[in-house]
């Protein structure tokens, strides 16, 4: 019987033992862990900046599928801009005319997927906003450097008609804004970014 007692006795020593350094350790000055936000910026802040991410994110996707979807409406008039501007850059547009069309329709179906798609978020956003600085860029060459005729673009088939010029290339740079919001506001659900 007082083996029973002394080992019931040994036994709350020992918890106590445990839960005093189990308070020592809680109260003493170690660190906190926190999750970093990506950049320093308030709570209400990174909650705006999360939802025009998300935003951006589906609207992104959206315009890409639907520029693809009005390039496949009008692919015989859009592989005629493609070849006169080939043709105009010096490139062989009898041999290179469809494997670009086909290139940049496909092009942008994989970027809206790859925006849908949450592990790869990011990585649509930035070859979106690549693609959107290449035609910018070639839109500025084609007039100031080629001096081309009035073209044009057929960036939205023919539903939204614009001419390649200084106007198209403005507007792809304003569409860097979503990308950018994506690319810098966007986070999975699954990761949290509150610091603990």
């Amino acid at each position: 019987m007082t083996r029973r007692v002394g080992e019931r006795e040994t036994g709350r020593v020992d918890s106590e033992n445990f839960m005093i350094a189990n308070s020592n350790e809680a109260s003493s000055p170690s660190l906190p862990v926190t999750r970093s936000a990506p950049f320093p910026v308030s709570g209400s802040a990174r909650r705006v900046l999360i939802w025009l991410a998300r935003i951006s994110r589906f609207f992104l996707a959206a315009m890409f599928l639907f520029t693809a979807g009005a390039k496949l409406f009008v692919v015989k008039a859009f592989a005629e801009n493609v070849g006169q501007l080939l043709s105009s850059s010096g490139i062989n547009y009898e041999r290179w005319t469809w494997p670009v069309t086909i290139g940049v329709i496909a092009l942008e179906i994989v970027i809206a997927i790859l925006i849908l798609l949450p592990r790869t978020v990011r990585w649509g956003a930035l070859f979106g906003g690549v693609l959107l600085m290449l035609f910018a860029g070639y839109a500025l060459y084609y007039v100031y450097v080629l001096k081309g005729e009035a073209l044009e673009c057929g960036c939205f088939g023919g539903i939204i008609a614009s001419q390649l010029g200084v106007t198209t290339a403005l507007r792809n740079l304003a569409l860097l804004i979503p990308v950018f919001l994506v690319w810098f506001g966007y986070r999975r659900s699954g990761v949290s970014t509150v610091t603990r």
